[in-house]
């Protein structure tokens, strides 16, 4: 018999694919499609295992669904720019360009080993001029809709990679990229303003159907609406301080104010006071810290305004005070502080010596907030309320709000924790902001034939604070397109958020030398049906990426307004219960694995695994475990392969035993689709398909010369290639070779997947299993669909299970229909 040379097949059919072109796609209008989507990657450099999940997992979605007759599109690309391949440049003593290239082709070559069909010539990265071209003219797009504008602000400082974050890239205080203490600075910024969208964005992730509902729970926190009311307190000289609240009911019990230290009057507040410097020096300490995110750990700080507000519905004097736990970025900047009902602000006055008021009572009988060890934030009836007294509080929001409404000191509004995306950087790996400043003309956008403003090459671009670019004279010197004078350039680069924003549609047509992708091609094409990647992107990319596409919806470019239907969030494969990376060490080389066991093993054994949308542990001995499972099969088909073609004979002419495997082939084959379809559980198919070839394995020769009758050979011929169209998504190198063996020129990927014939499930009997006590204690023979008591008085009269009853006492009898019963004795 032939052996299994894996590096020879692996080798054969790659090249096959390569030289026919196998995986690239063009529309087919009369064909259902499919838009297979896996997150492009960083050009890092070397893979590891661990990475393979998502490309593997793609890939054999991508041949499965072929295999069910739709077009498929599986394209690839480079997320090329920003931080990760800036500072591997430097740490290399290279340029990020020769750096990112050299990447590139060593990930490809990798990526090809693993046998992912991708269409490369699709292919794309960010970091070329003929991609970044378009991201600068969607960048114009949001310039002329109002969308893109720079402004002084507060932002998120990363001292290592000395550039600006956004609030999303803020993980605990810390940048996400490199764990440092994040500082605030204040800087003219380019944001997007995707606070205009806050609203549609959260409706619409209630519906997205195909996402899991921990990302869609991830989004709507992260954009935090909340519903309450401003309202309007004033100070002593009249001027107005709106105080945005959710607890309206709470309005009575408010005994100080609090603002934060960015709010914008706060100068003008303290001014002539005697607290006057020691509010000003806290507002310099503290000012640009507060974060919207994790205020529930911060100490809480505070200074006395020496000024005072009148309280609208009672016209009492509170005092006002700055503290450290008040976001300027959120409602306005201003809160009335209930510390009986709010436990920040609880602390905040014990530790100041503040009044307590209780005015929401637990029980209605409760009035005084003597007894409060914390505060009560829970419902109850409002107290010390004046016209409200006994109210139930979720109805007394309502009246407040109608009665502030009705007097003009307050008004109903709906506040969003969600930022405007700052999208600047001071780095120099990145999309330049296509953005001229004129002394005459002021800011003047890059007029889009002028595109791309090309990044130039830099000897040195060490990080500094400032962006690199802002030393190339021949890069920051220019001339005005409105006036023609000397003018200068933006110098900052883009977030590479937004070069990955639309990613997914210059896969269309990366060659188009006019636009960024062809809308006949979006019309078929868009939305993707199914986006896989990791749940670390939720906040981040798939927002902004959601936020995009209603820009280019708005402005008539894309026809629809969600650019993912599906998505699909694969777990992390662990090495000694760690994520497996190269910083800890435990990152396993995919070219060891796949030179020692091959690819089909390494890409089966990553699929089998566990669920893919679970965290798995990767086990070394396992991988062995799946390298003996396709040797078998190939022995199994090499036997097979020698029986007489022709179609299986008619159940009523096999023996029972025939019958049993040729429903077991019957049995896989609806598994395997239905745990596909419906789950993506390659694992659960994979188990399929080893238990049918285990099952095959009964009826094998020794060799293919000996004898077996022709209904058996036939049946077992069936059982074969039904096991390697089954496993072919997994393993498609070795099936491709076994196919061929079995006598097939159509190329498998091309070849549709079997159907089951139901009629041949349905048997006249089933085995259930019998416990005593939850202990398995024997099998028996019943007809399908046998009621209670039939089957339990058939199991009674075996023997093997009449011994354990004997002389006992039946409490109970558990009883599952075709499959289980359980005797409860004593």
């Amino acid at each position: 018999m032939e052996d299994y040379n894996f590096a020879e097949i692996e080798a054969k059919w790659q090249k096959y694919w390569q030289e026919r072109g196998t995986f690239h796609t063009t529309r087919l209008d009369g064909k259902p499609k499919y838009y297979c989507l896996v997150m492009f990657p960083y050009p890092s450099g070397e893979l590891h295992v661990g990475h393979g999940r998502n490309y593997i997992l793609g890939d054999a979605l991508m041949r499965w669904k072929r295999k069910m007759g739709y077009n498929v599109m599986f394209p690839i690309g480079w997320d090329a720019f920003g931080l990760p391949a800036e500072n591997a440049a430097l740490e290399h003593n290279t340029s990020p360009w020769e750096w990112t290239q050299h990447n590139i082709q060593r990930m490809r070559e990798q990526i090809n080993a693993w046998g992912v069909g991708f269409d490369w010539e699709r292919e794309v990265a960010t970091s070329d001029p003929d991609y970044y071209r378009w991201t600068q003219l969607i960048f114009l797009w949001m310039y002329e809709k109002g969308l893109a504008y720079r402004r002084k602000a507060s932002v998120n400082w990363c001292p290592r990679c000395s550039t600006v974050l956004a609030n999303e890239q803020v993980i605990g205080g810390q940048c996400e990229r490199c764990d440092s203490d994040v500082e605030l600075k204040r800087l003219e910024q380019w944001f997007f303003r995707i606070t205009d969208y806050a609203e549609e964005l959260l409706r619409d992730a209630e519906v997205l159907e195909g996402w899991p509902e921990r990302v869609r729970t991830m989004q709507a926190n992260w954009i935090g609406r909340s519903e309450g009311v401003d309202i309007f307190f004033h100070l002593d000289d009249g001027s107005k301080i709106p105080c945005f609240t959710t607890r309206q009911d709470t309005i009575f019990g408010a005994t100080y104010a609090v603002i934060s230290p960015d709010h914008p009057e706060i100068e003008a507040i303290v001014r002539g006071t005697p607290e006057e410097a020691a509010a000003l020096e806290f507002v310099k300490k503290y000012a640009g810290t507060t974060s919207q995110r994790g205020l529930e750990d911060t100490e809480k700080e505070g200074v006395f305004t020496g000024r005072y507000l009148v309280n609208p519905v009672n016209q009492e004097r509170i005092p006002l005070w700055i503290a450290n736990y008040v976001v300027g970025e959120y409602g306005t900047g201003a809160i009335m502080a209930v510390p009986a009902h709010d436990q920040r602000d609880f602390e905040f006055a014990k530790k100041y010596d503040l009044p307590i008021r209780l005015v929401i009572s637990p029980d209605g009988k409760m009035k005084d907030a003597g007894s409060l060890e914390a505060a009560h934030e829970g419902p109850g009836i409002m107290v010390n309320s004046g016209d409200f007294d006994g109210t139930d509080n979720e109805e007394g929001k309502a009246r407040v709000a109608d009665y502030m409404e009705e007097k003009a000191i307050g008004e109903r509004c709906v506040r969003y924790k969600l930022r405007d995306w700052l999208i600047s950087r001071q780095r120099y790996w990145g999309t330049p902001i296509p953005i001229i400043y004129c002394d005459k003309c002021g800011t003047v956008p890059v007029p889009e034939a002028d595109l791309p403003v090309l990044l130039p090459e830099l000897e040195e671009w060490k990080p500094t604070g400032e962006s690199p670019l802002k030393t190339l004279g021949s890069f920051v010197e220019t001339t005005c397109p409105a006036c023609g004078q000397p003018a200068r350039r933006e110098t900052d680069t883009m977030d590479t958020f937004v070069d990955s924003t639309w990613y997914y549609l210059r896969y269309l047509d990366p060659a188009d030398e006019t636009r960024p992708w062809e809308p006949g091609e979006a019309d078929y094409w868009v939305p993707v049906d199914m986006y896989i990647g990791g749940i670390e992107h939720a906040i981040l990319h798939l927002l902004y990426s959601r936020f995009v596409a209603r820009v280019f919806s708005d402005l008539g470019y894309l026809a629809t307004r969600e650019p993912f239907s599906n998505l699909f969030t694969q777990g992390m494969i662990c090495k000694d219960g760690f994520k497996m990376s190269k910083s800890k060490g435990n990152a396993i080389p995919a070219d060891d694995l796949i030179e020692r066991f091959g690819t089909d093993t390494v890409r089966l054994y990553t699929l089998f695994v566990g669920p893919p949308e679970k965290d798995v542990e990767w086990i070394d001995r396992s991988v062995e475990g799946c390298s003996r499972f396709l040797s078998r099969l190939w022995r199994a088909v090499e036997v097979v392969s020698h029986f007489a073609d022709g179609a299986v004979p008619g159940a009523g002419s096999l023996t029972e035993d025939e019958l049993g495997l040729l429903r077991k082939s019957h049995w896989a084959i609806k598994k395997v689709r239905e745990d596909i379809e419906k789950k993506f559980h390659f694992n659960t198919a994979t188990s399929a398909v080893m238990e049918l070839v285990n099952e095959m394995y009964r009826f094998l020769p020794d060799g293919p010369g000996d004898d077996l009758p022709e209904s058996t050979g036939k049946v077992l011929r069936f059982a074969a290639e039904a096991a390697v169209q089954m496993i072919y998504a997994m393993t498609p190198h070795i099936c491709e070779e076994m196919w061929q063996k079995l006598g097939h020129s159509t190329a498998l990927i091309e070849t549709p997947f079997p159907e089951h014939d139901e009629a041949l499930l349905k048997t006249d009997s089933v085995n259930v299993v019998v416990q005593v006590n939850g202990k398995l204690r024997g099998s028996i023979s019943v007809p399908a669909g046998a009621g209670r008591d039939a089957a339990e008085a058939a199991a009674r009269q075996d023997e093997s299970i009449a011994k354990w009853l004997e002389g006992k006492t039946l409490r109970k009898t558990v009883y599952v229909k075709d499959k289980l019963i359980n005797f409860v004795v004593s």
